[in-house]
């Protein structure tokens, strides 16, 4: 397992794992550990890996933001702001925005920052212990990282702005209801869940899930005639692949589909 100490990186079977690694301090960032996680999302988008989890050790899943290091340096207080966001808000797009799945494993409290990278996931899975609480607001401060752009995707505006503005705790079955997570698991079983997943998405064809993906995130940015022409482009791209001629052939020969994530011929 690579990385710098409080973000951690390692490949196993196709499926790349990104982890937090500060429980002592709930895993909150830092500028060391946004510098690191940094680090971790370009190994990330230059490795051959056909998913990503997300994950973090100990109890709690991120904290957001590290107060002590706001507190300790709150004379300058923007300019502490403006060094870890230099760093971490291209990291948060570059993360999102990965031609592969990309998968969030959340236990126990999430806050601030934590919100959105656990919410950049395509898919996130979350434990019964799971709270979501903003946090700003207690302090003073706005949402970063894109916490308020997950949160209005996923939940809608309105809920977004209650959960933002009111500070409460918002429980992991309320989050699952609203939109917020996609699917609840043990907290025993809650990694077992996200890998068995990934290495289903991992045997997948690449250029149809990056696809999928592309697709997706897009579809609220355009009107149905150019997403029509986004789709025929897609699905051309994937036509002209060998995972497209091997997937229609396997469907024909009433077989699973050997794919290998190959670019067109």
């Amino acid at each position: 397992m690579s990385g710098m100490g409080f973000v951690l990186w390692h490949v196993e079977d196709g499926v790349g794992h990104i982890r937090l690694n500060r429980p002592e301090a709930a895993n909150a960032l830092n500028t060391t550990a946004a510098r690191q996680l940094n680090s971790v999302v370009e190994q990330a988008a230059q490795a051959e890996v056909g998913v990503i989890v997300i994950s973090s050790n100990g109890r709690q899943f991120c904290a957001g933001g590290d107060i002590d290091e706001f507190v300790e340096r709150r004379d300058h207080l923007d300019a502490l702001i403006e060094e870890i966001l230099s760093s971490v808000h291209p990291t948060i797009h570059r993360l999102a925005t990965l031609p592969v799945p990309v998968i969030s494993a959340v236990q126990g409290p999430v806050g601030g920052a934590g919100i959105a990278i656990a919410l950049c996931a395509d898919l996130v899975f979350a434990s019964p212990e799971m709270k979501l609480r903003g946090g700003y607001s207690a302090i003073g401060l706005s949402p970063d990282l894109g916490a308020s752009w997950y949160l209005a995707r996923r939940a809608g505006a309105a809920r977004a702005k209650q959960i933002l503005m009111t500070n409460r705790a918002i429980s992991a079955e309320q989050c699952l209801r609203w939109g917020i997570v996609d699917e609840l698991h043990d907290s025993q079983d809650l990694m077992a869940a996200a890998c068995t997943l990934a290495a289903q998405l991992a045997r997948g064809a690449r250029k149809s899930l990056g696809g999928i993906k592309r697709l997706c995130d897009a579809a609220h940015e355009h009107d149905l005639r150019m997403h029509l022409d986004l789709e025929r482009d897609a699905l051309l791209e994937c036509a002209r692949s060998a995972d497209g001629r091997e997937g229609v052939t396997a469907f024909v020969e009433k077989r699973a589909p050997r794919f290998s994530g190959s670019a067109p011929d």
